[in-house]
């Protein structure tokens, strides 16, 4: 590439002599070396020039782009590393079940970390943000070793999401049955979370698969919170006759959690901004593409919280504690927690880049780090899984 960006520059004599010369190609390597350390002494010049708030400005840039956990939450505890793009934690008794967008599943027991095969019935997609996405164990799990998945696939026919259950046996996930098949997928937006509601349904969330009209038409799964029986029939009680559909006008939902009072949040992806925590009501419209943000219309409900117009948290998964929303973010590499009350939000974790998925259980909040998902910047030995004390993050 020229300096200027254009692609024309790779056709230029002087550039393929470069390219098929290797002797002038390390030399020329070797003088941007040099020029790019001058600049560098250049910059700490300068800098030692300016004020104390302009060094303290500095800094802080640099610590937001190279985030150290260790600096930032001293008290933050490493489970596992070396993990491959994890989306989901599941967690019984003292064992971790991971989902990883690459396809496997990792066991995490006393310390111990085993990754797990997934034996699937279709070609799992590579499109970007696809994979194996979300995963709940079955309530009876101990007795069954059932488990319930959302992956992308692609055949002759195209690329869907399905939603089917994992039967484990000799520490092998079999695809054992389909419970909802051909959930729209694309590009992008695949949604793709997995939880067990309140009310003892399963729950999915299904991203507008990069088409937004698709997220207000009743006759499409995408763009819609889905909700099922546990053999993948039909609720009576769902708020549209013989469908899925739960709530709809939604961009890419990829977080739900239930307050103790059974009331269901939402996080979802804006389009490069105004994301979004709403309260989830059977039937609501959530109004994407037609609105976002703060934008009001009747027929549409407006979320509780927006990241607003100039910034964007990229929220994932999502827990609740004493009456609180913690929400996972991927762009805003904290996790954030949302007071109802007072209708104010703040970061509570910050430092180990891009988080994908959160679960507290008693006062101790797990997350796990994505920065190895292609948009981040990786460390050694990420991506992690780690635990911390709530009371020690305030």
């Amino acid at each position: 590439m020229c300096s200027n960006g254009h692609s024309q520059c790779l056709k230029s004599p002087a550039f393929g002599a470069l390219f098929f010369r290797p002797a002038i190609f390390r030399r020329k390597v070797i003088e941007l070396k040099k020029m790019f350390s001058v600049y560098l002494v250049l910059i700490f010049l300068l800098v030692g020039c300016s004020s104390n708030n302009q060094q303290d400005a500095v800094h802080n840039n640099n610590e937001q782009k190279t985030p150290q956990s260790q600096q930032e939450n001293p008290e933050l505890e490493v489970i596992a590393k070396n993990l491959d793009v994890p989306w989901s934690i599941e967690k019984i008794n003292n064992t971790f079940y991971l989902t990883e967008r690459t396809g496997s599943i990792v066991k995490i027991e006393n310390g111990e970390m085993m990754r797990q095969s997934v034996k699937l019935d279709k070609k799992k997609a590579t499109a970007s943000e696809a994979g194996l996405l979300g995963f709940v164990l079955a309530p009876d799990f101990q007795e069954s070793n059932l488990a319930y998945a959302y992956y992308t696939y692609e055949d002759s026919s195209g690329q869907f999401n399905r939603i089917i259950t994992l039967q484990l046996e000799d520490n092998v996930w079999r695809e054992k049955s389909l419970l909802l098949d051909k959930i729209p997928s694309g590009s992008y937006h695949h949604g793709g979370r997995l939880k067990i509601g309140s009310d003892g349904k399963l729950y999915a969330t299904a991203g507008d698969a990069s088409e937004s009209d698709i997220a207000q038409d009743l006759d499409s799964l995408g763009g819609k919170i889905l909700r099922m029986n546990f053999d993948g029939s039909v609720p009576n009680d769902n708020p549209f006759s013989d469908s899925y559909i739960f709530s709809y006008g939604h961009r890419n939902p990829q977080g739900m959690t239930w307050m103790p009072d059974g009331t269901l949040y939402a996080s979802e992806h804006g389009n490069s901004a105004n994301d979004e925590i709403n309260r989830i009501e059977a039937g609501q419209n959530y109004g994407w593409p037609i609105i976002e943000g703060y934008k009001e219309q009747k027929g549409m409900v407006s979320p509780l919280f927006t990241s607003g117009d100039e910034s964007t948290w990229a929220p994932s998964g999502m827990a609740n504690y004493n009456g609180k929303l913690y929400v996972a973010a991927l762009r805003g590499t904290a996790v954030l927690e949302f007071d109802l009350e007072t209708g104010e939000y703040r970061e509570v974790i910050t430092g180990p880049g891009r988080i994908r998925d959160i679960l507290i259980e008693d006062h101790i909040l797990y997350f796990i780090s994505n920065n190895l998902d292609g948009r981040g910047n990786p460390e050694d030995n990420d991506d992690r899984l780690y635990r911390i004390s709530l009371s020690e993050s305030n």
